[in-house]
């Protein structure tokens, strides 16, 4: 009975479009950490995107580092996908035993949606930051399936709050060339803006989950920009008005990389 059950399970999820995970072996495990330096008192952290360019993955990034964009040592970017191959990149404070990896977006790749787990050797993280924008892609369904069976932390973020809570600030009415509009005007506008974009951003991910049969899973709203002044302990009352999600994603992605690592 078992075996005609795990028979059909197969077939629904080929039928589904899902495809069978390919396990690593030892020796693929060992291969795949040499080449992307793994070091067993580090913790690895790739960041991947697997729809448009220009997502803002390799910012994220620097931003992780504590690095802005124009610093020396960050990894390059641009509105098109400017990696081709997986990137390491260390911390910028020397004291933190953290690794960075700028991961190629899916579509840069000529590989199936259900193989760039696999060929990009995902499995040798300690987590995985997944970049999204409205809709899904397959790649993004096989990356948080993927993760599942490895027991790996997978974050669901989408990042360039700010350009996005600015952009529907002006949908909304706000024109900063309107000298009768003041700054509690403004304030007012890009309230209601950010109040919109996180709760549509959220459902849409709920929505997004559900349609892949996937369990529900918190999406992570951020802006570069409080990411790397979250890192650098840079946080203003300014400051601190305009983050959303970036000290609880901070948090969950040291916690759990810790844990999963039994604590080393």
């Amino acid at each position: 009975r078992a075996a005609l059950e795990a028979k059909a399970e197969v077939e629904r999820q080929l039928h589904e479009g899902i495809r069978p995970v390919v396990m690593p072996s030892a020796a693929d495990l060992e291969d795949a950490k040499r080449r992307i330096g793994y070091r067993d008192e580090l913790y690895h952290f790739a960041v991947s995107v697997t729809g448009i360019a220009g997502s803002g993955k390799s910012s994220l990034v620097n931003a992780l580092r504590g690095l802005r964009n124009r610093d020396a040592g960050a990894a390059a970017t641009g509105i098109t996908e400017t990696t081709l191959r997986v990137s390491r990149f260390p911390d910028s404070d020397p004291e933190n035993p953290f690794v960075w990896y700028d991961i190629p977006g899916a579509g840069t790749l000529q590989v199936g949606d259900w193989q760039y787990f696999s060929d990009q050797e995902l499995y040798v993280f300690d987590a995985l930051i997944v970049l999204v924008d409205n809709r899904f892609t397959m790649t993004d369904v096989a990356i948080l399936r993927n993760a599942r069976l490895f027991g790996i932390p997978c974050y669901i973020v989408r990042s360039n709050a700010d350009s996005h809570v600015r952009n529907l600030t002006r949908e909304m009415g706000y024109d900063s060339d309107d000298e009768e509009q003041d700054a509690e005007s403004r304030a007012t506008f890009e309230y209601a803006a950010r109040e919109h974009f996180v709760s549509a951003t959220r459902q849409n991910v709920r929505d997004n989950l559900r349609d892949a049969n996937l369990p529900e899973q918190r999406v992570y709203i951020v802006s570069n920009s409080m990411i790397f002044n979250a890192t650098k302990g840079n946080v203003t009352t300014k400051v601190a008005k305009k983050i959303i999600d970036e000290f609880e994603f901070l948090q969950a992605l040291l916690r759990d990389a810790y844990k999963r690592r039994g604590g080393v």
